[in-house]
């Protein structure tokens, strides 16, 4: 479980590097989606 959550950490915050945003506004937007992503998963184990 651990491990799963970290992978998809690990997961979320390259995504969220790699998509091409111009703004910081962008980033923090993606960084957010990528929390609730995280989130959600934890819950579900």
């Amino acid at each position: 479980m651990k491990k799963l959550f970290i992978s998809i950490l690990v997961l979320g915050f390259t995504l969220t590097t790699l998509n091409a945003c111009s703004t910081i506004e962008g980033i923090g937007k993606d960084k957010k989606r990528a929390g609730q992503a995280v989130e959600k998963e934890a819950k579900k184990h």
